[in-house]
């Protein structure tokens, strides 16, 4: 009797093994370089684009600035939309920015005063009397900038226009910011 019940265990063994469909055969996957020196680099973006169509605007965002981008790649500041970003190389850079004073909030404020800092030090501060598109730019003093450092670009404006239906506020409207050779 034990060999039958042996016999019966083996056979069903062998018998379910059998039913058992092979395996399903895939291609090798594709041979990549191996990057063993490979490191990480810094984000060394230092002209933040607020309609940047990849996103990255945002990392570099670090206040007053809506991240909701408008048609035509701008968005609306508060009273000091300020961005960091990490330095390359730091030879003859320039603070630059272009951005509007919008004819709307203009008729309520009147002229306004925009004050440009790298790394809270003044760059300059510079009256603009009527509305429209503007651009900036003004070379930064070498001895603020170390290469490899991050650093923070802000722009203050003196009179922010406030929404009479809901209290928002609003500075100017701003394209790109950051430093350019």
């Amino acid at each position: 009797m034990k060999f039958t019940v042996r016999a019966a265990c083996l056979a069903l063994t062998a018998g379910l093994s059998g039913c058992q469909s092979a395996p399903v055969a895939f291609a090798p996957p594709e041979q990549r370089p191996h990057f063993e020196e490979w490191q990480e680099q810094p984000d060394l973006t230092t002209l933040v684009d607020v309609g940047d169509a990849s996103g990255r605007a945002r990392f570099h965002i670090v206040q007053d600035i809506d991240q909701t981008v408008n048609p035509g790649g701008w968005s609306w500041t508060g009273r000091r939309p300020t961005v960091k970003i990490r330095l390359g190389d730091n030879t003859n850079l320039k603070f630059t920015m272009d951005f509007a004073v919008s004819a709307q909030t203009f008729k309520d404020t009147g002229p306004v005063t925009l004050s440009f800092f790298v790394n809270d030090h003044l760059l300059d501060r510079v009256r603009y009397a009527n509305p429209g598109q503007k651009h900036f730019e003004k070379p930064v003093p070498r001895q603020w900038l170390t290469s490899g450092m991050e650093l923070t670009l802000a722009t203050g404006i003196d009179k922010v226009w406030v929404s009479k239906d809901d209290g928002t506020r609003f500075g100017f409207i701003l394209v790109r910011m950051g430093l350019v050779p």
